[in-house]
């Protein structure tokens, strides 16, 4: 299988880091019937944690924030890789962005029964340069 490589919606939610936050927010984004396709979470300063949210229907996920509380960022975009598992099937999409000149601000990867998929962020002003050199 060839790798599908798209451009994603993605939100954030900042919340307090502590025990108990992520999976506050996920039995909430559960509870509401929103699938998501990828979900990183990470701290960042002054005691938070940023929980990045790909959701199969970014509709149904800003609808479910509307109806929980949950105080979603503007939307953002981000690309999703998806394909056979294989040695080096990250390197491939990283090798076409630096060929590009582009810098990637931060990645998620995950495989698993064959499969593998990839999360990369870019910066705002390099998403087209970035999606005409991952042929997107």
């Amino acid at each position: 299988m060839a790798d599908r490589i798209r451009r994603v919606d993605y939100f954030y939610v900042e919340v307090p880091d502590k025990p108990g936050e992520g999976a506050r927010v996920l039995a909430q984004i559960k509870e509401a019937g929103v699938n998501l396709v990828s979900f990183t979470a990470f701290p960042t300063s002054s005691g938070k944690a940023q929980l990045d949210l790909v959701a199969q229907d970014p509709g149904a996920l800003e609808k479910a924030a509307k109806s929980t509380g949950l105080k979603l960022s503007p939307r953002k975009q981000a690309f999703f890789v998806e394909g056979s598992d294989r040695t080096g099937a990250a390197a491939e999409t990283f090798r076409k962005l630096a060929t590009a000149g582009i810098n990637v601000t931060a990645a998620n990867g995950c495989g698993t029964q064959g499969q593998y998929g990839l999360v990369i962020w870019v910066k705002p002003d390099k998403l087209e340069a970035a999606a005409k050199a991952l042929g997107v």
